[in-house]
Parts: structure tokens; C-alpha cells; sequence
């Protein structure tokens, strides 16, 4: 069956011949820097080369950038008609004999977002792309940023299912629900969105930019599907804690929050503050006096007491005993009357200023 060939400008076959691009400048672990400096403006001409084998219902871009046959992490091309990450595209590249052996020839790299037709290995520029590329790196101006609570609404997936923007659900990755429960909630601290949503943090740590991109993805409104997969934010979460918050086992989401707080923190400060403390971090003052024991019967309070201010990320509630004594029943009604009850604002007298607690 004969291939169809790329659509080209009044020059015709001339202009390809400009489009070809030096394959020795694409081997499988060398950049395409070199190779896209011979592509010239005949390149803009060419419009429909293969661009109907591409099926967007097959692209899924939120795993890990790796070639899936040689598990490299280096200039690395998805296939747009199966969605498969091949390395390089030169002629003995993985890309290169995917094109040829599966006749799949629409390949677009992942970090500069430039579309190549293999094993012809000339680039293709159309705007019917445009929505891949915005699915693979979502972008935001500051105006986009400042608007997006205005202008919230509802999405829709290729296949017409709608969705919230910013309250996209998360794939769990094993028993992954407590980082999920995380990254939503620092997704919709408004101040932390905004960093995140914003450019320029291509040289921020991994930690940063990985949850950036999930951060980015949630509130896009023209996703091809209506879940993430936060595949690469989670094991970069692994990764930096040293199996503390693993995938095989839940933890604790508290400590969690606490941890990528402090982590964010000082990944992104600049002198001794950052947008994460300067959001969430309070501050406390706390008058501490001694009491000196004088007797088993009585106790001298000292008269001075030092006044103090305490940053705090949280603050701690004593919850009340559970009951000694408790009913056994299979009524639901029975059972939750055996857990304590108390209100909310009477745990927090403990911090209205007046309220005395005893520490050791």
C-alpha cells in the first residue's frame, strides 16, 4: 500500500528536499538541537502529512517521560497514533523502526513539542496539533492566572463527559489516596495554585516541577480525559522522603502535608522566606509561666511570666478520652453514640488568649 505524501507548497518536491533533516544529527541519545537548524521555511507549507492516523483517544501523557523499550529518559517521542514513548528519531532509533515496522508515523518530542513525520524524519506544523500540545505542557499567562477563579467552569473530555476544571480526580498508584488528598488540597490554596500555574520553573527541583505539571493538568480545561494520572509526582514524592510515604502502604496525610510544606518550602525560598510559608504559616504568642512546687498540698505561681512568639504550620487539639465504658450493639445509632462529642469552639479555647494550659 502506498504511503501518503505530505502536502507541500507551490514547490513541491523542492521544498522537501529542505525539509529533509540530517538523521546523524538525531541518533538515539544525542539532542535534536543540530538536526532542527536544517529545517527551512518550506516547513511551514507542510500542513496534513499523516495527520489523520492520529488518534488523540489513545494519548495519555501523564506518565513518566521513558522510552518503552529501552527505558531511557533521554529526547524521548511519543508515537500519536498509539501513544508509545520511543527514544531519538534517527534511522537507529527505537522511533525510527516503530515508524517503520508499525507504519506509525506521526511522532511529536516531548520537551520541545515539535511534530515529525518518520522514518521521513521532516517536521510538520499545523494548528490542528495545538490542543496535544497544550494537554502535554498546559501553559498560563499571570493575566490567565489572575482570572482563572472567574472564569471557572466546565470541561469536557474527548468523549463529551464533563468534568470540574480544578477538581479533576487523581489515579491512585497502589495505595497512593493520602498523596492524592495532598496534592489536591495544596492545588486549591490559591496563593500555592498561582506559583504553580505560573512559567519559568523549568529550573526548579524535580519535587517542584512534577507537581507543577499536576497542578497545571487539573485546571485545564480542554483535557482529552477527565482524570490524572500523578504517576511521576508521586514517586518523586517517594524518592525525596526516603520510603517515609510509600506506595504499598497508607500513611498519614498529616504528616504528609507537614513534610511537603517544609520540603516546598525550601526548595523555592528566597532569602528566609517563600510563597509556602508566607501562606500558610502563622505565628503565635505564648506567655509562659513557671510554677515552682512548694508543697504536695500547694503550688507558688511566679509572678513574671515571658511572652514569646511561636511560628507554627499547625496546631494540635486535645480531643476528649474515649469512654471507658461503651455499649455493644449492631445499631449504627448505639455505636455513634459511644464516640465522644464535643464542639469545635470549645477545642479551641485553648488559644483565645486567656485560657491557662499546663505543660510539662
Amino acid at each position: 500500500m502506498p504511503r501518503k505524501r505530505p502536502v507541500a507548497d507551490e514547490t513541491g518536491s523542492e521544498a522537501l528536499k529542505h525539509l529533509k533533516i540530517d538523521d546523524a544529527s538525531s541518533d538515539s541519545g544525542a539532542s535534536d538541537t543540530e538536526a532542527t537548524e536544517h529545517v527551512t521555511e518550506a516547513t511551514e507549507h507542510v500542513t496534513d502529512a499523516f495527520l489523520d492516523t492520529v488518534c488523540r483517544n489513545s494519548l495519555d501523557f501523564d506518565f513518566e517521560e521513558q522510552c518503552s523499550v529501552s527505558l531511557s529518559t533521554t529526547n524521548i517521542y511519543a508515537c500519536l497514533v498509539c501513544g508509545k514513548y520511543f527514544q531519538g528519531r534517527g534511522q537507529q532509533t527505537h522511533a525510527y523502526f516503530h515508524s517503520i515496522n508499525d507504519e506509525h508515523h506521526v511522532f511529536i518530542n516531548l520537551k520541545t513539542l515539535r511534530v515529525y513525520v518518520l522514518p521521513d524524519n521532516y517536521e510538520v506544523m499545523d494548528k490542528s496539533l495545538n490542543d496535544i500540545k497544550d494537554v502535554i505542557q498546559p501553559t498560563y499567562s499571570t493575566r490567565d492566572v489572575m482570572r482563572i477563579d472567574d472564569v471557572i467552569g466546565r470541561g469536557h473530555d474527548l468523549l463529551g463527559r464533563p468534568y470540574t476544571v480544578g477538581c479533576v480526580g487523581l489515579n491512585r498508584v497502589k495505595r497512593t489516596s493520602y498523596i492524592n488528598v495532598i496534592i489536591q488540597t495544596l492545588a486549591h490554596i490559591r496563593p500555592i495554585r498561582n506559583f504553580l500555574l505560573l512559567p519559568n520553573l523549568d529550573e526548579r527541583p524535580p519535587l517542584v516541577r512534577k507537581l507543577s505539571m499536576v497542578v497545571r493538568r487539573m485546571w485545564h480545561a480542554r483535557r482529552f480525559k477527565a482524570h490524572i494520572s500523578p504517576h511521576e509526582c508521586v514517586q518523586e514524592i517517594v524518592v525525596l522522603s526516603k520510603g517515609r510515604f510509600g506506595l504499598d502502604e497508607e500513611a498519614d496525610p498529616f504528616e504528609l502535608l507537614v513534610w511537603m510544606l517544609n520540603t516546598l518550602h525550601g526548595m523555592v525560598r528566597k532569602k528566609k522566606s517563600s510563597v509556602v510559608y508566607e501562606t500558610v504559616r502563622g505565628e503565635m504568642q505564648v506567655a509562659t509561666r513557671k510554677v515552682q512546687d512548694v508543697s504536695q498540698d500547694s503550688m507558688v505561681e511566679d509572678v513574671e511570666a515571658t511572652v514569646s512568639t511561636m511560628p507554627f504550620l499547625a496546631l494540635s487539639l486535645e480531643l476528649p478520652p474515649t469512654p471507658l465504658f461503651t455499649h455493644t450493639s449492631t445499631d449504627d445509632e448505639d455505636e455513634r453514640a459511644n464516640i465522644p462529642q464535643v464542639a469545635l469552639s470549645t477545642l479551641l479555647q485553648r488559644y483565645d488568649g486567656t485560657t491557662t494550659v499546663e505543660t510539662n
